[in-house]
């Protein structure tokens, strides 16, 4: 089976996509089932999941939170996480029985802050589509480093993203089967390199939600500097 374990919906902050799109592109894909992990919210995955009339195809509820020490992401959840404290926010995606995954560990992290709490993350995200290759090659060596299981998502805020991270699972048939391979490290990870000029313009999305239009501006300029390859 094959996931895509990061999908931003138009619940977050810097996303536009609507969570039917989300399922109609990623069936179109090829892909088994997603995991929509919007910004401190499982609203997208909830939608998601009551639109959804395909039982071979699984939405996972998930979220990315974001903590003091960067962003952590619970998949697999039943409600809201509250707390936006490292600590507290994975005390309660493990309450839900839910698997907490340290998203793209070398971008948005301060990597000493984040080795005091890896023992209790369950799963690190080697491959993010919208990291570059040292930034996931990084991943990759931590992971390895502390013994530790992994997963991979193409961190999507536009349709054409979806499904360029990938994680295939091994003989996998429903969802609780689907969240026990992973923390078992029964998974292959492949993936491809979403463009440079998809972050400005998520930023710039994020901008208008905000009315942060001096960022608005910035962004603007960082789109046209992708596009001249100079990100």
């Amino acid at each position: 089976m094959i996931f895509d374990f990061h999908i931003h919906s138009k619940y977050s902050f810097d996303s536009i996509l609507e969570p039917k799109k989300i399922i109609k592109v990623a069936k179109k894909k090829g892909l088994d089932g997603v995991a929509i992990t919007d910004h401190n919210s499982i609203k997208g995955s909830l939608d998601a999941q009551k639109i959804n009339k395909d039982q071979d195809f699984l939405v996972i509820i998930g979220s990315e939170i974001n903590t003091e020490k960067g962003d952590i992401t619970g998949l697999f959840l039943n409600e809201e996480i509250k707390s936006r404290n490292s600590i507290e926010v994975i005390d309660e995606i493990h309450e839900q029985d839910g698997i907490v995954v340290l998203p793209h560990p070398y971008r948005g992290h301060e990597i000493d802050e984040l080795r005091k709490i890896l023992d209790r993350i369950d799963l690190i995200e080697v491959f993010n589509a919208r990291n570059n290759e040292l930034q996931n090659r990084k991943a990759r060596e931590l992971a390895a480093a502390c013994k530790m299981h992994t997963t991979a998502g193409s961190d999507a805020h536009f349709s054409s993203e979806i499904g360029l991270g990938r994680t295939i699972i091994k003989n996998g048939c429903d969802i609780e089967d689907v969240r026990l391979k992973l923390l078992k490290g029964e998974v292959e990870i492949v993936g491809v390199y979403s463009p440079a000029y998809w972050q400005p313009l998520s930023q710039m999305i994020r901008a208008v939600k905000t009315k942060n239009y001096k960022n608005m501006v910035f962004q603007f300029y960082n789109l046209i500097s992708s596009f001249r390859g100079k990100r």
